[in-house]
């Protein structure tokens, strides 16, 4: 026999196997499952199993072997599903936050504590001048200190930022 009509004989027993038992054998595993994809499965596997061993179909009825095999299956997914961790749907990952959102976090507390590093009176010059959005003039008014203080504080502010921020591996 060709190889060719191998694969005929092959495809012709796949499709008998089909024809014959596939629907009553989708019934049963989705009774034994409840889950129309999980029984599909379970089907696909059982006839699988049937066409890579045809000689065992030749000593037994053909359906009867089918339908051991496909509740074997069912038990041993069951016993699997219960062997591992339960697995969680989509819905628990939703209230996960994002890599982004943790590396932002992240960030941001670095910043953070970049900021509360500096010595108080650089702090408060770029929190009212940066954070607050506070013009020399206002920030001085605020402060008590001249405009001119308000300026090179806040230059000597930054200076000092970025070399904590560069500690930090934050800047470039």
């Amino acid at each position: 026999m060709s190889v060719s009509h191998a694969g005929t004989a092959d495809e012709r027993l796949l499709r008998s196997l089909f024809d014959d038992h596939a629907g009553p054998l989708y019934g049963y595993a989705l009774r034994l499952t409840g889950d129309p994809g999980r029984a599909e499965d379970v089907v696909q596997e059982t006839l699988l199993r049937a066409w890579r061993n045809p000689d065992v179909l030749a000593d037994r009825p053909v359906r009867a072997w089918l339908f051991t095999v496909a509740r074997n299956l069912v038990v041993d997914q069951h016993r699997a599903r219960k062997s591992r961790p339960q697995e969680t749907g989509d819905e628990a990952l939703a209230v996960l936050p994002g890599d982004d959102e943790v590396e932002r976090a992240v960030e941001k507390w670095a910043i953070a504590e970049a900021i509360a590093s500096l010595r108080p009176e650089h702090r408060e010059v770029l929190l009212e001048t940066y954070y607050r959005g506070r013009s020399v003039k206002e920030a001085s008014q605020i402060l008590g200190i001249p405009p001119g203080t308000v300026k090179s504080r806040t230059y000597y502010a930054l200076r000092a930022l970025k070399l904590a921020l560069e500690e930090r591996g934050l800047a470039p």
